[in-house]
């Protein structure tokens, strides 16, 4: 493990921008930005698989997608500070291209890539139903990164703890790895929660926590355990396709600042309803699997480290 180091404040974000979500164009959004003010950027882009979006063609032939995906990850790179995170959620349609794309070409590198098992996928008939998105985890240095390994709420119990009810088993649990399930009472024996899938099902028509106005919700969890992880309180965190504001909403119950861009003017202005009813320190959304939810811990002093 490196030596902690102390990270430089980063520059402001401008202050029509900060704590938003705005409607319009990413890429032309970025440029307002100065270089080096975001900390965390969560990135959940049109696949390219024919999605119908209100303002947005989800069609588009493959150079023509792959040449705007690395116009808008060439400008995330630019506004992340020289410390800073990006995660990107994509389909496997371009997971290979944009790992390629992120890594050898526009200087990310790439710490896990991390598959997000869920349930209420799509019922295939003549092909294995699909049950996954790929959540590649990418940082500008590899020696200089914010992980924040001791956050109780980022930790899961142990199989020690989970399976066997060994006392050996650390109270305050383990990382989870590179798979993730959210939600393992849906594969008692397939899959834990201390496993490299995360397992959280996709934001059906009957659950309490999705908003009705947007197809592609991301779940509360997934964007909790993510921010947790790599960003600490008052940090920015900014999403390119706010969508239906869940980034932005997990952001500020979790005390971080965040930036938004939404392409639909629909859908930014809902997003920025959704937040304006959003209070920090507010309960996330589904269920939370981790060791502060099941097992008495310390209490946490939030304490950073920058690798």
């Amino acid at each position: 493990m490196a030596s902690k180091k102390v990270k430089a404040y980063p520059p402001q974000v401008p202050n029509e921008y900060a704590n938003t979500v705005q409607a319009g164009d990413c890429v032309l959004g970025m440029h307002q930005l100065p270089d080096g003010c975001i900390d965390l950027v969560f990135a959940d882009p049109p696949f390219n698989i024919g999605f119908q979006y209100d303002s947005y063609d989800d069609r588009r032939p493959d150079e023509e997608y792959l040449n705007w995906c690395r116009e808008w990850i060439q400008e995330v790179h630019r506004v992340l500070t020289p410390e800073g995170t990006l995660w990107v959620a994509i389909g496997d349609e371009y997971v290979a291209e944009f790992k390629v794309l992120l890594t050898r070409e526009l200087g990310f590198h790439l710490r896990s890539w991390v598959v997000w098992y869920y349930t209420f996928g799509q019922n295939c008939t003549r092909n294995f139903s699909r049950s996954h998105t790929h959540l590649l985890y990418l940082v500008k240095d590899p020696q200089r990164f914010t992980f924040i390994a001791d956050d109780p709420r980022l930790r899961v119990p142990s199989a020690r703890q989970r399976v066997y009810g060994d006392s050996r088993g650390h109270p305050s649990g383990r990382l989870p790895d590179n798979t993730w399930i959210l939600r393992p009472q849906e594969a008692p024996d397939a899959f834990g929660a201390d496993e490299d899938t995360w397992h959280v099902p996709r934001i059906n028509g009957t659950f309490r926590e999705r908003q009705g106005f947007h197809g592609c919700q991301m779940p509360e969890q997934v964007l909790g355990r993510i921010i947790r992880a790599c960003s600490m309180e008052g940090d920015v965190v900014l999403d390119p396709f706010a969508g239906s504001g869940t980034t932005p909403v997990v952001a500020k119950k979790l005390g971080r600042r965040f930036v938004g861009f939404e392409l639909s003017v629909e859908y930014a202005a809902k997003a920025c309803e959704r937040v304006t009813t959003t209070r920090t320190g507010d309960a996330l959304a589904g269920q939370d699997v981790s060791v502060a939810s099941t097992a008495r811990t310390a209490d946490d002093p939030r304490q950073s480290r920058l690798f």
